[in-house]
């Protein structure tokens, strides 16, 4: 390309500045005729070719895109495009690229990060040290019970359930570690989940044999309601739940139950609804951790996804196929 491409930021006033670091933001504005867009409807005009979007950007449906009859590209700075784009935005050739990938890595180490203090019983010790005044230091009999039964991540058995692109990078994190690491996955083989450092079982075997259990499977018709009360309640005894991907996938109802019997942990990045209301029993319940979804980028990690795209836009302006490029056949897997 010998001219700047027309390009919009077509995102929320001050999520630029979030999601791009400054010098980042500077290169795209050398590489593009670049204007933002901050409004709720789409932008217009025959000339715009590229879109980059984000977290509350107009939804490309049919009408918006007679908008934009020269648009080639959306660049998305977040995770899933669902949402945001209509079928009509493939049939039109367009090329469309998320920076899920970016948003992959800080979810696997948050995931990591949990799936490690929950094998050394980590949140469990905390609070018998916090309610004891420290008077427990040093006295075993104060560290009873099932879930101090086995303490440590020594060939504790971890139970990662999909093997997708978050699901794979913990997996990868995990290997250093002297863990027994199972996973459930339809798609994947045995070769391939040796491959990735673990063992394929059903998920009835995972449940029953896992100390600590990750969830990172997608929000799909056929996961939904996926992980059962049964499932939760064969959990060993002393054994962990970690939710970092989407809470449809549980029987939000039966791990409640399940967890008030004090016989398992559960981490829950994420519920139905976000927030719970404020009588909820989760947040009562000694053994459950609550964070307000916090495992995917925050922060700094935005410029992650931000970089992405950039290095998206790059790729096209050199003439090659944009990493991060998703395409309509991907959709019926993907989050």
């Amino acid at each position: 390309m010998t001219e700047r491409p027309r390009a919009v930021l077509a995102m929320p006033a001050g999520l630029p500045e979030r999601m791009f670091a400054p010098g980042d933001l500077a290169a795209m504005h050398r590489a593009l005729d670049l204007t933002a867009h901050p409004g709720v409807e789409p932008p217009q005009g025959d000339d715009i070719a590229f879109l980059i979007t984000g977290w509350g950007s107009p939804r490309l449906d049919a009408a918006a895109l007679d908008r934009l009859p020269g648009l080639t590209h959306v660049f998305h700075t977040a995770g899933s495009v669902k949402a945001l784009l209509a079928p009509e935005v493939w049939d039109r050739d367009i090329v469309v690229t998320s920076a899920a990938e970016a948003n992959a890595m800080p979810v696997a180490e948050f995931a990591l990060g949990w799936i490690l203090l929950a094998g050394k019983a980590v949140p469990d010790a905390a609070a018998v040290y916090r309610s004891s005044r420290g008077t427990v230091w040093a006295d075993p009999d104060a560290y009873a019970g099932p879930t101090f039964a086995r303490v440590g991540n020594y060939r504790r058995v971890v139970g990662i359930i999909s093997a997708s692109s978050i699901g794979r990078r913990v997996l990868a994190l995990l290997a250093p570690f002297d863990l027994d690491v199972l996973l459930s996955d339809p798609y994947v083989s045995d070769a391939d989940a040796a491959a990735l450092g673990a063992t394929k079982v059903e998920l009835a075997e995972l449940f029953a044999r896992s100390d600590v259990v990750s969830l990172h499977a997608p929000d799909l018709p056929a996961t939904r309601g996926m992980v059962t009360r049964e499932l939760l309640a064969s959990l060993p005894d002393g054994a962990t739940f970690i939710n970092t991907a989407r809470p449809a996938i549980v029987d939000q109802d039966g791990l409640v139950a399940v967890l008030k019997e004090g016989r398992h942990r559960a981490i829950l990045d994420v519920t139905t609804p976000e927030p719970l209301p404020a009588d909820h029993p989760l947040w009562e319940l000694p053994n459950v951790t609550l964070t307000p979804h916090w495992a995917g980028s925050q922060g700094l990690e935005l410029h992650r996804m931000g970089r992405m795209a950039v290095d998206a836009v790059t790729d096209v302006l050199a003439g090659r196929r944009p990493r991060g490029e998703v395409t309509s056949a991907m959709l019926a897997t993907m989050a």
